[in-house]
Order: C-alpha cells, then structure tokens, then sequence
C-alpha cells in the first residue's frame, strides 16, 4: 500500500513536470523554505461528564447553580435521583496553523480552537507557546491566534485565483499528532459550494487530509499559501480522496476585521434563494439557467424595503455575475453592511434593476442568502421528524437539530441531536420550539432535554442576546 501512494504521487508530479516554470520548486525544497512557518497546535477544553456519561460544556459556576436550582430541586448530580454527580475532564484536541507575520500572528481554523479554555503552539525548533484567540468566525471557519514572540518565519501568501485545475498543491500539518507531516496532489476543482456552508468558495483537491491537518496551510509550487486545509468529504471518517481549503484571499478579509475588532461584520439581505435548474429557467424565459431564484423575502428586511419579491432572480450583485445561487451568499456576506449596492433581476420575463442598502447579518442568524436554512434563537437551525425518523427512534415529539452555531454550540448541543423538551415543557414541533425559548430572558439559561443516540440528558442553554 505504501508503494502505491508514492507511487501515484510521483506519477503526479513527473506528469507535470514538462510544463513547470522557473520559479516552481519541488516539493522537498517548498517544506525546507516554508516548513518552519507552519505550527502545531494544541487545545484543552474542560468539559463535564453527564449522568449518562454524555459530555457537554461546562457553563460559569452561577449559571449551573440557577440551573439545577430551577429543574433538580433536589441538587445537582445524584441528590436529585438523576444519576451519579458530574465529572469535570479535560477534552484534548489537535490542529494545525501557520505564521503569517513574524510578529506571531498565527491563521488556523476556527473549529480547531471553539471553545478551548488553552490553546498551545509548538514550534518546528520546539518551542511552545500559550496562544491567545484573537478572533474566530464559524462561518468560514476561520481564526486569529497571537503567540509572544518576534522574529518568527511567515509564510508567504499566493492568489487562488490564479490556481488551475490539475494545477500541482502540497499541505503540511499534523495529521493524527504527527507534526510536520507533508503530503501532496493536485487541485482537483475551485469554487465549490458544500451543503452546510454558504460564504466559502472551497478549493477542492486530492492531498491527502486527516484529523489534525485542519487550520494547516495548502502550498502551490511556487511556495505560496494557496488555502487553509479545512475538511474532508467522507463516509469513513477518514481520507478518501476528497479535501477542501479555504481560499487564502477569503480567509485575509476575515482576518483583516478579526485583528481591527475581533468580530466580521458581513451585509444581509434578507432572501431565501434557490438554484434556477433548465426547467426553471425555460419557464421564466431566460436564455439559460443561471443566476439565484428567491423563494422568499423576509419582512422588514433590506431585500423587502427594496422591492424584491418571491419568484425574481437575482442574475448581478454590485456589477458582478451571479452564475449559481451559491454565488449570492458569498457576495452579500463580503460586502459592508449599509452600502447600497445595485442588484440586476429577472421579473416577467425581462432584466430590471434594483438598489438595495445592505443591513448587517444578524449575528446568530445565516438568513442572507442561505438555501432554506433558518436559526432560530440560541443558534439553532432545525427540522421536523419525519414519519421513519419518529419510528426508527420510538419518539412521538421532538424535532432535529440540523445545525448548532453560538449559544448553542457553546452549551454543546450537536447536529443530529434530537430536542425533546425546553423547560420541561415538550417540544412538538419547530414552532413549538420557538415560542419556548422566546420567553427565556436574555442572560438566563433554559433546560434543553436532548435525546443523543440511546441516551438522554439535559443541557442548560444561556441566551447571550448576541
């Protein structure tokens, strides 16, 4: 097997090889400039241990207090016949990064450091360093580090767009804890939009990437961050042939607002989009399928004040082509909030233009542009049990957690989770659900029970009012 793998990498670059240019270095000479750049990264989290044995985070100590105050009378742990006391341990994680300034400021990705009570770098010469967060942005997936030190190695930053498919691309990381280690391929294609995420247009490429790679740099062969290696697409857990980077020039306007503020601040129009398939297309009367189809406009928002209605779509956003509905959220979310930006839409069979002033996303919100996504408050996006899922999990209520962000995920609520209860009071339907949590106060927490796999437990849920 070991044959085989350098085998086909050999055979990749020995393809390309006739058309390399000048300035291209082989793979050996890039880790010996650029290798010292990059980081390993390691993350301590204190969680504590349910009764079921279930981790979640641990909230401030006054929370907690109010918390088994309000539903175990009784107290916390087993005082309240709810099992045996809980257990704070320390959970353990490992990434990647690299140095883009000699000054120690460091990019990685922003599900390697969420929620890390300590995050440690260690250095290619040996030298570790406690790191302080200087800002993260879920919905790129990327984060801001500082460590105390001068003087250091940084790499040094490429154009993606100049990238071509089939084009030669290195990563170094730390897959599995194994520091610096190097791997190699090609890109396999650009722009890719995946099924959760909205503002990135993802390089996809065959290098091999596993646990531990993510927040690590993807090289081109002239020695150039190209991207941020960030996930891998698989039905194993581990590589198959499938990764994705975070284009570089994405990840440096997010970080550009995380150093100046800590926070990115994007625009918000206000759709729900869908994409415009050659039916669509040929019944509204456009030459081809192209553009972002609106399914819905929400009230009060800058696309409704503008005039956008349901069944227009957008074909231009500030100039620039909207060729897919995956174009649309990127190009709302980079664009600064309270600019009026000009839109081109097809309604009734004909071009029209529109000037709509951007407002800003709301932060636990993904409502500029997603396709059909919606979060409710606490930073939850969920769906309704459908007849198997009801039987297949024996349950007559509750509804699915399809995506965790802020509030919740900071209280350890997962995709996949099932909520069935908020308060004690069950939870039938989405809008049940709603209406719960609308009533807990900003700064108070609200019993969430959850069904994850064959057990249950509770996780008490703090609205930050973010």
């Amino acid at each position: 097997m070991m044959r085989t793998a350098w085998a086909a990498t050999a055979l990749v670059f020995a393809l390309s090889a006739p058309v390399l240019a000048k300035d291209v270095m082989d793979v050996a000479d890039l880790v010996e400039k650029q290798g010292p750049a990059v980081v390993n990264i390691s993350t301590t989290k204190l969680v504590r241990r349910g009764p079921e044995g279930l981790p979640f985070a641990i909230p401030d100590e006054e929370d907690m207090q109010e918390f088994f105050r309000r539903f175990f009378p009784g107290g916390p742990g087993g005082q309240g016949g709810q099992g045996g006391p809980m257990q704070e341990i320390p959970a353990r994680g490992e990434g990647s990064g690299f140095i883009v300034s000699s000054d120690g400021y460091i990019l990685t990705n922003a599900h390697v450091v969420k929620g890390a009570d300590e995050v440690v770098v260690k250095l290619i010469d040996k030298r570790k360093f406690t790191a302080k967060v200087v800002g993260a942005d879920t919905r790129t997936d990327v984060a801001v580090i500082k460590i105390t030190a001068d003087k250091l190695p940084a790499v040094k930053l490429g154009d993606p767009t100049r990238l071509r498919v089939g084009e030669a691309v290195a990563a170094i990381g730390s897959p599995f804890g194994f520091e610096n280690s190097v791997t190699a391929g090609i890109v396999s294609a650009k722009g890719r939009s995946l099924p959760s995420e909205s503002y990135v247009p993802y390089i996809q490429t065959d290098v091999p990437i596993n646990p531990g790679n993510s927040g690590g740099p993807l090289f081109n062969m002239k020695g150039e961050v190209v991207g941020i290696n960030s996930q891998i697409y698989s039905r194993s857990g581990g590589y198959q042939g499938v990764s994705f980077a975070i284009p570089i020039d994405v990840a440096m306007e997010v970080v550009g607002q995380l150093k100046s503020s800590g926070k990115v601040s994007r625009g918000w129009l206000g759709v729900v989009i869908q994409e415009v398939t050659a039916d669509l297309a040929e019944s509204f009367g456009l030459d081809r399928p192209r553009g972002a189809l609106v399914s819905q406009v929400q009230e009060d928002s800058p696309a409704h004040k503008a005039g956008l209605q349901a069944a227009d779509v957008i074909l231009e956003f500030n100039g620039k082509a909207v060729e897919n509905s995956g174009d649309l959220p990127r190009m709302v979310g980079m664009t600064k909030p309270g600019v009026k930006i000009p839109l081109q839409i097809w309604r009734k069979g004909k071009a029209q233009q529109l000037g709509v002033v951007l407002a800003e996303l709301p932060a636990e919100t993904q409502q500029a542009g997603t396709e059909g996504k919606t979060f409710s408050r606490g930073g939850l996006a969920l769906s309704e049990l459908n007849v198997e899922q009801r039987r297949a999990l024996g349950l007559d209520h509750g509804v699915l957690v399809v995506d965790a962000t802020g509030d919740a995920a900071r209280a350890g609520i997962r995709t996949g989770d099932v909520i069935l209860a908020v308060n004690n009071s069950k939870v039938a339907n989405v809008d049940a659900f709603r209406k719960a949590i609308a009533a807990v106060p900003v700064g108070k927490s609200a019993a969430i029970l959850v069904r994850r796999g064959e057990g249950s437990l509770y996780v008490p849920l703090k609205i930050s009012g973010e």
